[in-house]
């Protein structure tokens, strides 16, 4: 097991509960920062999640594992940040040896199971979700699945489903709704042992596509402009091949699409408390990156990175800062606002910590987080300073992603933010205590900090070898 840079302490929180947690593990998919309520001001209505930050624990300064999907997904599983992935680009899978959070949850005990997006698997039987630690799992397989709301097939244990209810251009099965329907029927099984629930949301990625009960409340409140698409013959922008469908009101058809989701959260919670053990549930929900501008999506319109420069594909604060709710209400009984900066990569070394799992004990395991489960309680263990390091290797042939050969990265350190786009571009420099836009670049002002990532920029697998 790897330590963070430039600080080798990590506290380590309390493994001595009476009582281990049920565990639900709630992710958005491109859902930013401003895009909830209890996080700024946004026309969207998330009454479920606001409500659970007001008693529970609103981080503010929780990051993703990166800027896109699949490196975010496999340093979430992982517990490895960029410094120890082979691969930063949207094309990095699981491998048959990594050892993912539910495989070490297993260590203790833990019931798994997986609903939603996955897309980190290169082959069945080899790294799926059931190889990689899940006792179950219903939903999207591949990263492409996951551009359909209402898709044709799922996959339960491995086994392709057809949905005939959406065959033909029928949109009746809602994935988010069907993925939510999974999980409770999950939840009220009963369980010997405590369970652990990944509920991977693909929305609100494009395509933009929501029931109509949560379009119309939001129809009348934007001055829209519709996307097109390729019904015109022509494509409308980069992405219109991969969402051709027309969006007449992709404005409120995106709002529709957060407190959608926010209503399914709502439905976990509900659930929880009528099977009586919400209280001895833990429940984080948080988004996978930044925001997306595809198949009409318009992050600047909804403002939905600020107060944070970037969106998804950025190693800005817009690409990688997340909204991060914890809520436990038999630990977490005094509601707090949390600056503690985290990533990612310290879920896993958490989720062994809440399981009481050494990772001593864990074969091939291979993680630079730390445990922030010391933080999860009312009298919090606070989180020695370290750095968070992000690296994007954007590859060619994918308009999602750019050009092959450019590395995208940042890093981390108390205040201090450091990014650079291509490897022989400046590092820039920046203090978010005072700049949380990343508009001044302070490099010139302080050359010892700059030398400071430059160092780690280009030698960022030296430290963890």
């Amino acid at each position: 097991m790897f330590v963070g840079l430039f600080s080798v302490q990590a506290v380590a929180a309390e493994t001595t509960q009476t009582k281990r947690p049920n565990i639900i593990w709630i992710m958005a998919d491109d859902l930013g920062f401003n895009q909830l309520g209890c996080y700024g001001d946004t026309p969207i209505k998330t009454p479920n999640l606001d409500r659970m930050a007001a008693e529970g624990i609103r981080f503010t300064q929780a990051y993703a594992g990166n800027t896109v999907c699949s490196p975010s997904r496999v340093s979430l599983f992982t517990g490895r940040d960029g410094r120890l992935m082979e691969n930063n680009s949207n094309t990095v899978q699981l491998k048959d040896i990594d050892v993912t959070f539910a495989s070490v949850l297993k260590h203790g005990g833990y019931d798994t199971a997986l609903f939603g997006k996955y897309s980190i698997g290169s082959q069945m039987g080899v790294t799926d979700p059931l190889a990689m630690g899940f006792d179950t799992w219903y939903g999207m397989y591949s990263i492409l699945e996951g551009h359909r709301q209402y898709p044709t097939f799922l996959y339960r244990d491995n086994v392709k489903i057809r949905i005939p209810e959406n065959e033909g251009g029928k949109q009746q099965v809602y994935a988010q709704k069907r993925f939510t329907e999974e999980a409770i029927d999950y939840i009220k099984k009963p369980h010997q042992q405590p369970f652990m629930v990944a509920l991977m949301f693909s929305s609100p990625h494009a395509e933009l596509a929501a029931p109509q009960q949560y379009i119309e409340p939001y129809e009348n409140t934007f001055d829209e402009t519709p996307y097109t698409g390729m019904k015109t013959g022509q494509p409308s922008d980069k992405y219109a091949w991969y969402y051709p469908a027309p969006v007449q009101k992709p404005y409120a058809t995106m709002a529709a699409m957060v407190t959608a989701l926010d209503d399914y959260v709502g439905d976990i919670v509900a659930t929880l408390q009528a099977e009586g053990i919400a209280d001895d549930t833990l429940i984080f929900f948080t988004s996978d990156n930044g925001p997306h501008d595809e198949g009409g999506g318009d992050p600047t319109f909804f403002r939905a990175s600020e107060p944070y420069q970037g969106m998804k594909r950025d190693v800005y604060d817009g690409g990688i800062h997340v909204p991060m709710i914890a809520y436990w209400p038999r630990k977490i009984t005094v509601p707090r606002v949390d600056s503690t900066p985290w990533a990612f990569a310290d879920v896993l070394p958490t989720l062994a910590d809440l399981a009481g799992v050494s990772l001593l004990d864990v074969p091939r395991v291979k993680t630079n987080g730390i445990s922030i489960a010391g933080l999860l309680k009312d009298d919090p263990i606070p989180v020695a300073e370290r750095t968070l390091y992000w690296e994007f290797g954007k590859q060619a042939g994918d308009p999602n992603s750019g050009i092959i050969g450019e590395i995208f990265q940042a890093a981390r350190r108390g205040p201090w933010k450091a990014v650079r786009y291509g490897q022989d571009a400046d590092v820039e420099v920046y203090n978010l205590e005072s700049d949380l836009g990343e508009s001044n670049n302070l490099a010139d002002q302080h050359p010892e900090i700059q030398q400071e990532f430059e160092s780690l920029f280009n030698n960022p697998r030296s430290e963890t070898n």
